[in-house]
């Protein structure tokens, strides 16, 4: 078998309409436009996304219930977790390389779930004040960025 002998039998390759290459395509003029009307129009699938023929669109008419979310999204670390390691300084650097967090980026913030009971130090842009007061009572210091 070679490329040359190969037939495509019944599902034969149709060739493409040239559209608008004059009257001797037979797509010539109105180009299988139709005559006049928003469909004959050059933005007629362009820019009208949502139109319903005139009937409100399916994003008007359905309600529009809660709210948008406007405050900081902070990446979570828990004492439990910075308990849990030999490292005994930690900044977004050192939590993303331990896998803490998802980025350097984004800001951190240090919650209270857990004890430690040794002396660390923490860089991070926000933490608990009962996460604070632990660290500071284990021996350890914190600093907001």
């Amino acid at each position: 078998m070679e490329l040359n002998t190969l037939n495509p039998g019944k599902a034969k390759v149709v060739k493409r309409k040239r559209i608008g290459r004059g009257p001797g395509s037979g797509w010539g003029t109105t180009a299988g436009r139709g005559q006049k009307g928003a469909g004959a129009r050059k933005s007629a699938k362009a820019g009208r996304v949502a139109f319903e023929g005139g009937q409100m669109p399916i994003h008007r008419r359905i309600p529009k219930r809660g709210f948008k979310h406007a405050g900081v999204e902070y990446q979570l670390v828990n004492l439990k977790k910075l308990a849990a390691v030999s490292a005994s300084e930690f900044d977004a650097k050192v939590l993303f390389d331990l896998g803490f967090v998802r980025n350097t980026v984004d800001p951190i913030k240090v919650l209270a779930y857990g004890t430690v009971d040794k002396a660390i130090s923490v860089k991070v842009n926000a933490i608990s004040e009962k996460a604070k007061s632990l660290i500071e009572a284990a021996g350890g210091k914190v600093e907001i960025i």
